[in-house]
């Protein structure tokens, strides 16, 4: 008898724990592309094969937002799930040699919290939130594997004079292209972490100007696009001839690492217990010689990067969970970036931090609409270029302009259902959404001594 339960006994522990086994996450987070610069989203002028393929494997978010419009803010709200009307870093502030205004110690990020449940946390690619050896250095705030770009302008060149390894310097000679570097060390710690629960976050520095790639990888589409041989772009200290096709050449190259990362979970037997999300940090830029009405970068919408039209936060995103999320689908839930925190807890079984202004869209990823939380309201606000707040309210989207110079300046109103790119301003047809609008305003802006801006 006592030889015949201890195989089965074995058999449903071994069961049990493979049940409880809580998944991997991945988080790729591209630096400046735009709604249109996937072809599951609508480009045209270039293939972006493994993008599409999580699109066609998994979920398609169409109403998916970043947490600001630009670099340093996004992050910010992504690793602790506080929109910018609150958040600890609210602008791209410089620090001097190198890197950003510190996240403080005192922030709650992802993989701090993630830690209590056991997991292993790795970044590879652009931080921007505290110089090397300051209290926001990511290995200060809870990654235990770190390898890239500490600071925002170190990584607009794409071969540097160094990148970090965790807390080392390392030297390059200039010849090594930094994506590949970045991406390298990414499938490394995947396949170091195939039998721990671990979350992998990879904001790869494509498509931020510098407009640089490989030669190799260029002169494809230097033939596609000869008109703009003769053309040069300056961004980071670099001079770059035809960024049009270098443009095309370094989505190309990312767009390949994507699918380098689903092929090695794959390989490894974990992508069944494997989140996979991809999405960018904000808008397309217009920098370096870039130029996104060339390839529609923005698809439908209005507005680029330091916007807080559609064009500027709305981001192309996929999300992809062999057997857990359903092929093929669309999803319109609206959701921003600073919800990803409350939805990794969700699906991890982790108690999520309390005071969060993101929402877990767990639900929604398993299919699960009806237990999907409604919120009111996203919000965000942008410091330069006189101050912006913008809101996404339901079908409804309003804008406040020129905060600085009048904090009570004219809140421009839009039907997204309507009029997604932005056109016809409905505001005077509507004077009660624009009262509900105006309030959540007033209720979503903390100021800040460090980031003021409200003068």
């Amino acid at each position: 008898m006592k030889t015949f339960l201890t195989p089965i006994t074995s058999l449903l522990f071994l069961s049990c724990v493979a049940l409880a086994k809580k998944p991997n996450f991945v988080y790729i987070m591209v630096d400046d592309a735009g709604y249109g610069d996937f072809s599951c989203f609508g480009q045209k002028k270039f293939k972006t094969p493994n993008v599409d393929r999580m699109s066609k494997e998994g979920m398609k978010l169409t109403d998916f937002y970043s947490s600001s419009t630009v670099c340093a803010p996004s992050r910010s709200s992504l690793m602790t799930g506080h929109h910018s009307g609150r958040g600890y870093i609210r602008g791209n502030k410089e620090i001097r040699p190198e890197g950003q205004h510190p996240l403080p110690l005192k922030a709650v990020t992802i993989p701090e919290v993630l830690k209590k449940s056991g997991y292993v946390s790795g970044m590879f690619g652009k931080w921007g939130l505290g110089a090397p050896g300051s209290e926001g250095d990511p290995m200060n705030q809870g990654f235990d594997r770190f390898y890239g770009l500490n600071c925002q302008r170190q990584s607009h060149n794409f071969y540097p004079t160094h990148v970090w390894s965790d807390r080392k310097k390392v030297m390059l000679d200039r010849k090594h292209y930094s994506h590949t570097l970045i991406a390298d060390e990414c499938l490394k710690f995947i396949r170091a972490n195939k039998d721990n629960p671990f979350f992998c976050y990879v904001p790869f520095t494509i498509p931020h100007a510098a407009m640089q790639s490989p030669e190799k990888r260029i002169a494809p589409w230097r033939k596609k696009f000869p008109e703009f041989e003769k053309m040069t772009g300056k961004y980071g200290g670099s001079v770059i001839t035809n960024p049009v096709a270098a443009f095309a050449a370094m989505m190309e190259h990312m767009d390949e690492d994507v699918g380098r990362i689903l092929d090695l979970l794959e390989e490894l037997k974990i992508d069944e217990n494997t989140l996979v999300i991809f999405t960018s940090d904000n808008g397309p830029h217009k920098e370096g010689g870039h130029k996104p009405d060339f390839f529609d970068s923005n698809g439908p919408l209005k507005g680029y990067k330091r916007d807080l039209y559609e064009g500027g936060i709305r981001v192309a995103t996929v999300a992809w969970w062999p057997g857990k999320i359903k092929s093929g689908i669309t999803s319109s839930h609206i959701a921003a970036g600073w919800d990803l925190l409350p939805t990794l807890c969700e699906l991890s079984g982790t108690e999520a931090p309390t005071g969060l202004d993101g929402v877990s869209f767990a639900p929604t990823l398993l299919g699960k609409k009806k237990d999907q939380e409604k919120r009111e309201y996203l919000y965000w606000e942008f410091h330069e270029r006189g101050g912006k707040q913008a809101v996404r309210m339901g079908k409804w989207k309003g804008i406040r302009l020129n905060v600085r110079k009048d904090p009570n300046s004219p809140i421009e109103l839009y039907d997204l259902s309507k009029d997604i790119g932005e056109e016809n301003n409905i505001a005077s047809k509507n004077p009660q959404i624009v009262k509900k609008i105006e309030s959540a305003i007033r209720e979503s802006h903390v100021e800040s001594i460090i980031f003021p801006f409200i003068k």
